[in-house]
């Protein structure tokens, strides 16, 4: 098979291209529009721009407009929408292609998503950090969530069990504690196991994440770009929101783009502590 090769003129009109596609999707989803409409605003065939958009986004064109479908419905269950609202809301025509839409990014059925962890069991635990007391949540596969109890203990649970409010918890901080030492006082030779719950979109931008190095910074603008194009810069603003897991997964280096410290959900005041944390060690 012969290897697709791009010159820098070509790249550049490809970009300019999806970036016109990503534009469209977003103001059009709710009507799941077919591939040739999608290749329309591109001005590209429908089969070239497949590849295009495929190569530059990271999923298809059908698979991204799922995501923001499956956003929007998973937001109207979360506001306690049936399945029929959440069904319209995500521009679809009834439960059943909801059902789809929910295996299609979660491997869940919608049912089991509005049930909010019905038959996950979790241990989570209390232990001092250097950012203050941190909350985990461990599943039996590895680190769920950490957070940090701000104001309190009951209210840094409660960050996490808002999450899965169905779900089994029982209280181990012995086990916190031995999380907290792999964590903060890392040895290389002991890797951390994470057991994510997230969509394939997030947790894209999640290993975008992990790439940002120790002591430096970015903006939500350059991590648009590295996972698509600049013009889905709310949607990973929304993703890294979105993080369960701090300090690990650090959202934390993103900044706006006028450098302000802003947009932490464990806040600003944690947030360039960690900063500076990072940079006295780096």
């Amino acid at each position: 098979m012969t290897q697709m090769t791009y010159t820098l003129d070509e790249s550049s009109r490809d970009f300019d291209r999806i970036a016109d596609a990503l534009e469209f999707l977003g103001e059009n989803w709710q009507s799941h529009p077919d591939l040739d409409a999608a290749a329309r605003s591109a001005g590209l065939s429908p089969h070239h721009f497949q590849r295009v958009f495929t190569r530059w986004v990271g999923m298809s064109p059908k698979k991204y407009v799922g995501a923001l479908a499956h956003q929007a419905a998973r937001e109207a269950l979360d506001d306690g929408a049936n399945l029929l609202d959440a069904a319209f809301d995500a521009g679809l025509s009834g439960p059943g292609r909801l059902h789809d839409l929910f295996i299609a990014h979660e491997a869940v059925t919608p049912g089991d998503a509005k049930r909010r962890g019905a038959g996950l069991s979790f241990k989570w635990g209390v232990a001092p950090s250097p950012f203050g007391d941190a909350v985990f949540l461990i599943a039996p596969r590895g680190l769920s969530a950490l957070a940090f109890a701000d104001p309190d203990i009951a209210a840094g649970f409660e960050d996490l069990r808002c999450r899965y409010p169905a779900a089994d918890y029982a209280r181990d901080d012995a086990l916190a504690r031995q999380w907290a030492e792999r964590i903060f006082t890392p040895r290389d030779s002991d890797p951390i196991p994470l057991a994510l719950y997230g969509t394939p979109w997030q947790r894209q931008v999640w290993r975008a994440l992990l790439d940002i190095p120790m002591g430096q910074t970015t903006s939500y603008k350059a991590i648009a770009e590295t996972v698509c194009t600049p013009k889905a810069s709310r949607a990973v603003g929304a993703a890294v929101g979105a993080n369960p897991i701090s300090w690990l997964i650090p959202c934390h280096r993103v900044l706006a783009s006028n450098g302000r410290l802003t947009g932490y959900h464990w806040g600003v005041k944690r947030k360039r502590a960690m900063l500076a944390y990072e940079a006295a060690a780096s």
